[in-house]
């Protein structure tokens, strides 16, 4: 049986300064990433998420395994299909819907829910989403790591149906659905994947950044896979972080701080204060050491006046993820 719903188609430091060019700006927006488009046609609005109204909040399509795949037909309209799967807390997954198996010009969008609750449903957020991430307009999402055991929801939606057919393959890339998994090789680097902040993270953030016009925060959450024994190390999250064209100022700091999680309020502005226990309630898996390695960097831009900013890598080991929380401060 399919779940077939229409589609909404959503069109005060110390330290030399250092120099700056003219294009960096102290409150400078994050970059974003084009979603990549296939060349023989134009590209689509994005596809999204099923209604939370929609009373078929139940996997229509069936069960897929981990480390399986399907393939379905989207039939003659736009819509979802959805998938069980089953996992364990921890597991890391690869959603694709692939080039092979699926019809050309095909636009898909992926999503996934869960655990199933108390009630059988999973009318929850959506945990992880990608629109054109794959082949043309086809989904993937990377890494997905799925915070506690149970049954979980994948959806597949479709725009351009017309009959089309679409193949969901579920990878494991994580050591937790590994049996012996083997030890990390030497000189491993870690492969950060961006994913958006929770809701009630971001509107805490957004309140902080109007309480003065000298002071500002950026907060960013990356996942990363890890199918290997043990746990990443800080200096792998730092490395990976620094390797960012965004971040290549605070590369000339000679001396970065290590430091337990607890010790992070200290130097944090008041109004940012209180991210401190909702990042660990939200994204922590305890018990766990959480570290953060903290870099400062300080320039001018000429008559504007001095600038500085600093750095905090926080690695999450157990819940695979690394938080980016950079303080900027400057004169007025």
């Amino acid at each position: 049986m399919k779940w077939i719903a229409p589609v909404v188609l959503l069109g005060a430091c110390g330290g030399p300064l250092e120099p700056v060019s003219e294009s960096e700006a102290p409150e400078a927006a994050m970059p974003g990433t084009p979603a990549p488009v296939t060349p023989t046609e134009e590209a689509q609005a994005q596809i999204a998420p099923p209604p939370a109204t929609d009373s078929a909040w139940v996997a229509r399509g069936g069960t897929v395994a981990m480390g399986g795949a399907v393939q379905a037909s989207c039939g003659s309209r736009p819509g979802y299909d959805g998938y069980t799967l089953q996992a364990t807390a921890g597991t890391q997954v690869r959603l694709e819907v692939t080039h092979a198996g699926s019809s050309m010009y095909l636009d898909t969008g992926l999503f996934l829910y869960g655990p199933k609750d108390a009630n059988g449903g999973y009318a929850g957020p959506v945990l992880f989403q990608d629109d054109d991430s794959g082949y043309g307009e086809l989904s993937r999402i990377d890494v997905a790591t799925l915070p506690t055991s149970g049954e979980y929801l994948v959806v597949v939606g479709w725009g351009n149906a017309a009959g089309k057919k679409y193949r969901l393959q579920v990878d494991c890339v994580g050591g937790t659905c590994v049996t012996q998994p083997p030890p990390a090789p030497s000189g491993h680097t870690l492969t950060l994947l961006e994913q958006p902040l929770a809701p009630g993270l971001q509107t805490a953030l957004d309140a902080a950044n109007t309480w003065r016009e000298d002071q500002y925060a950026y907060l960013r959450r990356f996942d990363f896979a890890w199918p290997y024994t043990g746990a990443a190390a800080l200096e792998q999250a730092a490395s990976a972080v620094l390797a960012m064209p965004l971040y290549a100022g605070y590369r000339a700091d000679p001396a970065p701080e290590t430091f337990a999680y607890a010790q992070l309020p200290s130097r944090m502005y008041s109004q940012y204060q209180s991210l401190h226990p909702a990042l660990l309630s939200t994204y922590g898996r305890p018990p766990e050491t959480v570290q953060v390695r903290s870099s400062f960097r300080r320039f001018s831009t000429g008559p504007n006046g001095d600038h500085w900013r600093t750095l905090n890598v926080i690695l999450l080991p157990s819940a695979y993820k690394v938080l980016v929380y950079e303080q900027t401060g400057h004169e007025i």
